[in-house]
This record gives structure tokens, C-alpha cells and sequence, in this order.
């Protein structure tokens, strides 16, 4: 009988990875500079897989309590895309649960409701992928914010938008719109901060942050819970020590992408052309064969839906 290892953990880190890129590149690891190349390839071809389609490994389940009267949530600021949502009611028992469809509407769709006041249990969702960057306003606090406020006054709104999230100190606030230079029906402690209090001439920060909003805006008759499935960012590549954020079906697809990304960076030789054209022929070839792999095995059920415009008499 094979003495085989008896282990299945094969798991390399960044520098294995990084060395074995640079072999078939045709070059060796040498320096920290080479190693900070190859980082920086390896989280830009990371950016690059999710525009390719569903990574399963970075699907994550959230959910978020929706308050009455608030239309916009905050999601996880490494959110790519949600992939399915649902509008979860659950009465005291734990048992007794229900996952309602919550339809997914374009930013011109919810452009055109006549009334995004409307209360009720929500039924349509617009999802902003926004970028999750902070931008400093150059705006302060012009009164004192308590823990509770609703409302607040700043130095000046010219250049916000209508409805939107800011960082004040350390918490996010959602406002729901703007008169004069105060900011009016605000959500405190957005974005899994707390509620705060905050000085005059505390610094105001607009963040972009990935969100949903929903229509009909929650009612108050019970609890709503936005439940979701989510596409997460990869996470970066680290710093030589750590493994990466990639399963290992994934790690041949993982090293001829590198070794090709390098390649076109290193010094032009006699084979230079010849070598980046197989390598590129490789990562596409690997690429392939784990996209096939890495995909929703279940049976595709597909549901007609009836939509009907007409007029009442």
C-alpha cells in the first residue's frame, strides 16, 4: 500500500507564490521591490476576477434591521454586488419565519415613483454600488450634536447631496434630506457605529458607501429584515507571510495569472515575445478550466412573473 502524506493542507503563501511566478516568467525573486511588484499585480488581477463573474468562495449572507421611516442602509463597504435579497418578517417564535421577494429596480425605475414617502412593507429594492471612498467636505459642525439628534447643522451643505452618509469623529449618519445647512431625519450610528455625541467644529466626511434603498419605506405594524446574499471584494494580497484569499482550485489560475502580469513587466529579452504569449495562453487556459469548476451545481428553476399596466374604470 502507497505511503501517501496522509494530508490535504497544501497551502502556500505569498512568497511561494510570488517565487514560482517568477520561474516560469523566466526571472527570480530577488528583492523587496520585486516582491512589492507582485503584490500590487496580485490585487490588481484580484480586482480583475471580480469583473469576470460570481467567485463563489466570496459569497457572504448579511442582514440588515430595517427602521421605520428609513428608506437607504448602509451594506459592508467591501460589497461588489448583491447576488440575491429577500424581506424576512419572523413573529416571537424563531419558528415561525417569512422570506417575501423584494424585486430589484434600476436607479431610473426608482427615479420615477410618483411617491417615496409611501410606507408599507417593502417590495423593491435599488442597490448603489458605490466605492466606498471618503471624501473630507472641508465643512465643520456648527452646533453641538447630542447622541439623539435628528438634525444637524453644519457649516455649510453647498456640495452635498440631496440625501446621503457622512462621518462625523467616528460614526456614519444617514440623512434624509437638506434645508439650509441642516441636515434633517438622521440615522444615527449607521454602518455598525454608535451613536455619538460631537463638538462644534467637528469634521464632516461624505462617504460613498455601497447601500440599498427600499420602496415602500418600513412601516411601523412590525419588524423588517432586509436578509441578502452578497459578492465580497477579495481580500488583498498582505504582506508575504499570509495566504491568500483563494481557494485552492483556484491556485494554479492564481500563479499563471501573476507569472504572465510579471512577465510584461520584466526587462525585454530575446524570448520576451514568445514567453508572454504562452503565458498568457496558460492563465486564459487555467482561468477557464476553474470558472467552469467554480459555479452554482444546483438545478436552474425558472419562475414566470405576470406584470400588468392597465386602467381602472
Amino acid at each position: 500500500m502507497a505511503n501517501t502524506s496522509g494530508s490535504a493542507i497544501y497551502n502556500p503563501d505569498l512568497t511561494e507564490i510570488v517565487e514560482e511566478a517568477f520561474e516560469r516568467a523566466g526571472s527570480e525573486l530577488r528583492t523587496g521591490y520585486d516582491l512589492r511588484t507582485a503584490r500590487r499585480s496580485l490585487n490588481l488581477m484580484f480586482a480583475d476576477w471580480a469583473n469576470r463573474g460570481v467567485n463563489m468562495w466570496t459569497m457572504d449572507q448579511g442582514t440588515i434591521t430595517l427602521a421605520q421611516g428609513q428608506s437607504t442602509y448602509a451594506l459592508p463597504s467591501d460589497t461588489v454586488d448583491l447576488l440575491e435579497h429577500v424581506i424576512r418578517t419572523q413573529a416571537n417564535s424563531t419558528s415561525n419565519q417569512s422570506d417575501l421577494t423584494i424585486t430589484r429596480i434600476s436607479v431610473s425605475t426608482y427615479a420615477t415613483l410618483p411617491n417615496k414617502l409611501t410606507q408599507g412593507r417593502p417590495i423593491q429594492v435599488w442597490i448603489q454600488r458605490q466605492d466606498a471612498q471618503n471624501s473630507p467636505t472641508g465643512f465643520t459642525v456648527a452646533s453641538a450634536v447630542s447622541a439623539t439628534d435628528t438634525t444637524i447643522t453644519l457649516s455649510s451643505t453647498v456640495g452635498l447631496s440631496a440625501s446621503g452618509f457622512i462621518l462625523i469623529d467616528n460614526e456614519t449618519i444617514f440623512y434624509q434630506y437638506i434645508s439650509g445647512n441642516t441636515l434633517n431625519t438622521c440615522a444615527r450610528g449607521q454602518n455598525n457605529t454608535t451613536a455619538a455625541t460631537h463638538s462644534v467644529g467637528a469634521s464632516v466626511t461624505v462617504q460613498r458607501l455601497p447601500a440599498v434603498t427600499v420602496w415602500p419605506i418600513p412601516d411601523g405594524s412590525q419588524t423588517y429584515t432586509f436578509a441578502y446574499w452578497r459578492l465580497r471584494r477579495s481580500q488583498d494580497a498582505g504582506d508575504g507571510v499570509n495566504v491568500m484569499d483563494v481557494p485552492f482550485r483556484f491556485l494554479p489560475c492564481m500563479v499563471a495569472g501573476l507569472a504572465y502580469h510579471l512577465v510584461v513587466k520584466l526587462p525585454v529579452q530575446a524570448d520576451t515575445r514568445d514567453r508572454v504569449l504562452l503565458l498568457k495562453q496558460q492563465y486564459d487556459e487555467a482561468w477557464q478550466l476553474a470558472s467552469e469548476e467554480d459555479r452554482e451545481k444546483a438545478a436552474v428553476r425558472f419562475v414566470p412573473r405576470q406584470m400588468f399596466i392597465g386602467r381602472s374604470y
